[in-house]
């Protein structure tokens, strides 16, 4: 016991006081995320669309998102990802509040829009402070402590926002998504200073690159695809999965809530010390890409089942096993990649490849489960896992050959 005790704690050292200041503001960030987790039932319950709509609705969610991330790619690379932090971020917060008041369907297919085309101009930032804050020794798990914080605050969200959704309604959930967005941007702004990093120098560093050196990296666009499918499957979490739960095992919003804070609570317990375990083991980053995507398979494989609500919890923690090696390590593959003063643009690409399954996975989703049914879907859903692992394989073949 002591030397767990021991190993958990060491996953937590020589991390940079910066990571553990943007680990804080993500936590609040994210326990004040309440929106996203229950928007499908939202949309259905409260506002009364059909799920054609809804998953439209995602489609809108999803081009803000890719707007979003190529934009904050860009403006990093020009203004350095302090600025962008910080404007994003308020500017989200007060679009959150905004949005509860958008009613009818294209009000709400245009707000999502602004709101992720601002909400995630934060994320190729926020990836580019990693890498300027940690080193290439501790980056993984600057991605795991960060990740801890994010899925502490998904867990506090979605669990409180179930019980605040049963006694108070869906619309206070807005005002708090927007009020944390605040306030985490108000705390960083006080803990961590500007760099200062001048345009100007960021400008002049670029002269010597090869500004499409991204757009000409083979073995990064294989990585790119595979985060694309392991996004069209993850990303059912917060879109079908929710309504499964409550239209076929008739679970409430609070009960969903803590089914998904099992999610969280894995993570949590978990995420840091696996990190610091497989660090020590060099194990190729790609290896732990391929294990993702193949348990990510089978979550949905096993959720094809729905005679047994217990699935559920297998499923999810087959699911939460493959997130804490499929994100960390996608991100890892991605900032060993780009380039110096090039990092908005591969860190963009990187998000974007997440936000474009934000389009398509719940379009598609919604479409198969009005045509064919949730057990389809779940088929299907596999599918992109599956595929994943045959290009995951690919790309550890090339990355081996690249170093021979």
């Amino acid at each position: 016991m002591k030397k767990l005790y021991s190993n958990y704690v060491e996953s937590f050292t020589g991390l940079s006081k910066e990571i553990w200041y943007l680990s804080l503001i993500s936590l609040v960030n994210r326990a004040g995320t309440m929106v996203i987790p229950f928007l499908s039932l939202y949309l259905k319950k409260d506002l009364g669309f059909s799920n054609n709509e809804i998953s439209w609705i995602f489609v809108f969610f999803g081009i803000g998102s890719v707007i979003g991330s190529w934009l904050g790619g860009k403006l990093t690379d020009i203004f350095g990802f302090y600025k962008v932090m910080i404007l994003s971020l308020f500017l989200t917060g007060l679009n959150f509040i905004v949005l509860q008041y958008m009613a009818s369907f294209w009000g709400f297919c245009i707000g999502i829009l602004v709101t992720m085309s601002i909400a995630d101009s934060f994320r190729p930032a926020v990836f580019v402070a990693i890498k300027a804050y940690s080193t290439s020794d501790n980056r993984t798990r600057s991605v795991g402590l960060l990740r801890l914080a994010i899925n502490a605050g998904m867990g506090i969200g979605p669990t409180l926002a179930g019980l605040i959704i049963v006694l108070k309604g869906y619309h206070i959930i807005f005002w708090i998504d927007g009020i944390t967005c605040i306030i985490a941007i108000l705390l960083f702004s006080y803990l961590v200073k500007d760099p200062k990093t001048k345009p100007s120098e960021t400008r002049e560093l670029h002269q010597n690159l090869d500004k499409n050196s991204v757009y000409k990296d083979t073995s990064f666009w294989i990585h790119s695809v595979i985060c694309f499918l392991f996004g069209m499957a993850f990303f059912q979490l917060f879109t079908t999965i929710p309504l499964y739960y409550n239209e076929i095992f008739h679970l409430n919003e609070f009960k969903i809530g803590v089914l998904l804070f099992l999610n969280v609570a894995i993570i949590v317990v978990f995420e840091m010390p696996l990190i610091n375990y497989l660090e020590k083991r060099l194990i190729p980053v790609t290896k732990h890409i391929i294990m993702s995507c193949l348990l990510l398979t089978l979550s949905f494989l096993v959720l094809y089942q729905n005679f047994w609500i217990a699935i559920l919890i297998i499923s999810m923690v087959l699911m939460t096993l493959s997130e804490m090696l499929g994100f960390p390590y996608t991100n890892k593959f991605a900032l060993s990649r780009a380039k110096e003063g090039l990092e908005g643009s591969y860190m963009a690409m990187y998000a974007m490849s997440f936000s474009l399954a934000h389009i398509f996975s719940p379009k598609i989703g919604f479409s198969i489960i009005d045509l064919y049914g949730y057990q389809v879907n779940w088929l299907v859903t596999a599918g992109y896992g599956l595929l994943g692992v045959i290009l995951s394989y690919w790309l550890f073949n090339r990355v081996k050959n690249e170093k021979s």
